[in-house]
């Protein structure tokens, strides 16, 4: 690399203005972000972002999911891309930097590149992927899943939110349903650059984390069934209660994944009873069940115990049990080579930094089944992420983007 590509810093003020002109789209009264997949305010975000891309003279392309492509040119056209991005899509209740960072952030490689004149020899392109969060529409990542071949066309096209909007024709309504096929084209490398979501770097004083995998997901949804009857006159021994049995079920299964492993996790994310009333015992309660482990045998036995548990529900209740397994993805581990070029810009840059493997899920999950991939992660606030509360230092997002820089350009070439 050339020594002016060596000493290449990005414009950490500049991607800290962007951030903050991107989080004031779909902002909450409590200084969040509600920017969910395909509303409104997703388009709005969306917009900005490919006003500033073609600012700077990038193609853009869209496909078929509604995932979007800006392209600077390299000089060997012939040469697949170096990639980089990741989502606009929050939480109801998001921060502003889950996501949002990694797409800005290679923006912003892309604007400290065009600002000195350097030009790469492979392609470079920054992607946003749809609906990512799953906050929306289920299962999550599901733009880049059905780019990478996971899910198909159609599946993605049909899922459909708790009003029965459905992806493909919210796509339609924004605008961003495009015209390129949803599937991949080959890649020299990708990269995405994320906050940890979590309190390791901050705990243990570090900068960088190198991302080496992603642990396992497993989502379900879990029914309970039992008799609607009045809250008064019915003796508590009399009673099929469904709420009695997801007691029973969580306290169980709460206890063992505490005992199994310090690396197992169990979330009970979302609870919906029907019919829903003050004083009457329901008919039916749903679950929606989030278990993870970064071991394949480990995430197989978290599975093997709800299944195990729920065989029980029924005699130690009344109630009945549905599992229903919403979405599966196994343990990644990435790329040797992108971990390697991670590795090497942080200590070129001599930022403190440590490897480690992301407890939550990427696009990078499903990115790495076709490309060879690793992730950039920095520090947040208290290890705090899909809260209104998430926070970030700007010198840690701007070290996070000079690292996804020379990363980036360690697998393009500086032509």
């Amino acid at each position: 690399m050339e020594n002016t590509a060596q000493d290449l810093r990005v414009d950490g003020t500049r991607l800290w203005d962007s951030l903050m002109e991107m989080a004031a789209i779909g902002a909450t009264p409590a200084g969040g972000c509600n920017r969910q997949a395909l509303t409104d305010e997703d388009k709005q975000g969306r917009d900005l972002f490919l006003r500033w891309c073609r600012d700077i003279g990038c193609e853009v392309r869209i496909d078929r999911m509604g995932n979007i492509f800006a392209r600077r040119a390299g000089t060997d056209g012939a040469m697949p891309p170096v990639i980089t991005g990741s989502h606009l899509d929050t939480q109801p209740t998001g921060g502003k930097f889950d996501g949002v960072y990694g797409v800005l952030a290679g923006l912003e490689v892309l604007r400290t590149l065009e600002d000195k004149g350097i030009k790469t020899t492979a392609p470079l392109e920054v992607v946003v992927w749809t609906n990512e969060e799953g906050a929306r529409f289920s299962p999550a990542m599901i733009g880049s899943g059905v780019w990478a071949g996971e899910f198909s066309l159609e599946y993605g096209h049909s899922r459909a939110d708790k009003g029965g909007a459905t992806i493909g024709g919210e796509l339609e309504r924004i605008g961003y349903l495009g015209d390129e096929p949803a599937e991949p084209k080959p890649i020299t490398a990708a990269f995405e650059a994320h906050i940890e979501q979590g309190p390791i770097l901050e705990k243990q004083d570090q900068l960088i984390g190198v991302v080496t995998g992603v642990q396992g997901i497993r989502w379900y949804d879990v029914t309970f069934r039992g008799t609607p009857c009045h809250a008064g006159p019915t003796p508590m021994a009399d009673r099929r209660d469904p709420v009695q049995a997801l007691a029973w079920l969580c306290e169980r299964l709460y206890s063992e994944v505490k005992a199994y492993s310090d690396d197992a996790r169990m979330t009970c994310g979302d609870l919906r009873a029907e019919p829903g009333s003050r004083n009457t015992v329901p008919e039916k309660v749903v679950l929606a069940l989030d278990l993870r482990h970064p071991q394949p045998e480990g995430l197989e036995h978290l599975h093997r115990t709800l299944y195990r548990l729920a065989e029980q529900v029924e005699e130690a209740t009344g109630a009945s049990i549905d599992v229903r397994e919403e979405w599966h993805s196994p343990p990644v581990v990435f790329d040797e080579s992108c971990i390697e070029a991670v590795n090497s810009a942080v200590e070129r840059l001599g930022y403190s930094h440590r490897k480690m493997v992301s407890g939550a899920g990427h696009d990078s999950v499903y990115v790495s089944r076709v490309a060879p991939v690793s992730m950039i992660f920095v520090p947040c606030a208290g290890g705090l992420s899909h809260n209104e509360a998430e926070s970030a230092e700007p010198d840690h997002l701007e070290a996070g983007c000079n690292v996804l820089l020379h990363a980036m350009l360690s697998r393009a070439g500086v032509a």
